[in-house]
C-alpha cells in the first residue's frame, strides 16, 4: 500500500465517521468503565483516547466505574477476608466499606481522572456522595442474609451531571451512595450505570467488558448473541445464558430503555478503540440490546 493510499484509507474513515459524529453532537453517552479495558496499560490509553476524542467531537460521555480487583488487592494487603453473598454481592460490614470507599473514590477514580487529562482532556472525579449525586437504601436480600453497607439507589440527581458536562469536563463517578443521614452504600457499578444513563436519558449505555458481548455459549466466542431483545431476557435468563456478570448488566440495559435511553451495548473492552468503533462505525460490535 502507497503513502498515497494509506492517506485515503484515513480520508474514508473519517468520512464515515462523519454522519456519526453529527447525529451524537451533543449528546450523552455513559461509558460503564471496567475489566481489562480498565487494567491493561494498552487499553487504558486507547480507552482514555477514545473517551477524549468523544468529547472533543462535541458529545458528552459520562464515565461510571467499578473496581473490584483493586478492592480485593488492598483488603487483602489489610488482612481483610473478601466475602460474597449467594447472590454474588460483596458483604461490605464496616470495615470494608471504608476500604471500598477509599479505594473506589480515591485511588480508582483519580486513577482514571489523571489518565484522561494526560491525554488531552479535562476530566473531574466524584462519588456519589458528592453534591448528593447519588442517593440509596440498604438492599434486603431474598434469604435474609445482611451484607451489611450494600445498597440499591433510590435517587440520582442529573443535575450535578449536566452541570459537569456544560462546563466541557467529563465527568467520572464512583458508585458509592449516600442516604438522608449521610450513610456510605457501595453500589453495583452496572446498576449505577444504568441508573445514570435512564436519569439522563442519554443517547447510549455502553459497557466495556471482557467478552465479545452476550454469547449462547459461554465457551464459544462466535456463539454472539449481536441483538437482545427485552422480550426474550427471561427465557435467556431461565436457560443460563445470561448468568453471573451479565445479569446486573442486561438488567441495567433493560432500567435504563425503560428511562429513555436509545441505545444500549455491552461490548469487548479487549478490542482496542472499541468505544469508537462501536459508536461511529455502520457495523458496530457486541450485543446490541433493545426493548
Amino acid at each position: 500500500m502507497t503513502n498515497m493510499d494509506q492517506y485515503i484509507e484515513k480520508a474514508n474513515v473519517l468520512i464515515e465517521a462523519l454522519p456519526y459524529i453529527r447525529d451524537f453532537e451533543g449528546k450523552t453517552v455513559v461509558i460503564k468503565y471496567g475489566g481489562a479495558a480498565m487494567t491493561d496499560p494498552v487499553l487504558r490509553n486507547s480507552t482514555a483516547e477514545d473517551i477524549v476524542l468523544m468529547k472533543y467531537v462535541g458529545m458528552n460521555p459520562v464515565v461510571v466505574h467499578g473496581g473490584g480487583p483493586a478492592i480485593n488487592e488492598m483488603l487483602k494487603r489489610l488482612g481483610v477476608k473478601s466475602q460474597f453473598s449467594p447472590q454474588g454481592l460483596r458483604i461490605t460490614d464496616d470495615a470494608t466499606i471504608e476500604v471500598v470507599e477509599m479505594v473506589l473514590a480515591g485511588k480508582v477514580n483519580k486513577d482514571i481522572v489523571s489518565l484522561l487529562n494526560i491525554h488531552g482532556g479535562e476530566a473531574i472525579g466524584i462519588s456519589g456522595k458528592d453534591g448528593n449525586l447519588l442517593f440509596a437504601e440498604k438492599i434486603e436480600t431474598e434469604d435474609g442474609t445482611d451484607i451489611g453497607h450494600v445498597g440499591q439507589l433510590t435517587e440520582v440527581h442529573s443535575s450535578i451531571i449536566d452541570n459537569i458536562c456544560r462546563t466541557g469536563l467529563i465527568p467520572v463517578i464512583a458508585p458509592i451512595a449516600t442516604d438522608k443521614n449521610g450513610g456510605t452504600w457501595n453500589i453495583n457499578a452496572d446498576t449505577a450505570a444504568g441508573e445514570v444513563a435512564g436519569a439522563l436519558r442519554a443517547e447510549k449505555l455502553v459497557f466495556l467488558t471482557d467478552t465479545p458481548g452476550l454469547l449462547q455459549n459461554v465457551d464459544d466466542p462466535d456463539s454472539l448473541i449481536h441483538k437482545l431483545r427485552s422480550s426474550d431476557v427471561t427465557k435467556l435468563r431461565d436457560s443460563g445464558v445470561i448468568a453471573g456478570g451479565m445479569i446486573p448488566k442486561v438488567g441495567a440495559c433493560l432500567h435504563a430503555l425503560e428511562h429513555g435511553v436509545r441505545k444500549t451495548h455491552i461490548i469487548d473492552g479487549r478490542v482496542p478503540h472499541s468505544l469508537l468503533l462501536e459508536i461511529f462505525t455502520a457495523k458496530g460490535l457486541g450485543t446490541l440490546v433493545t426493548g
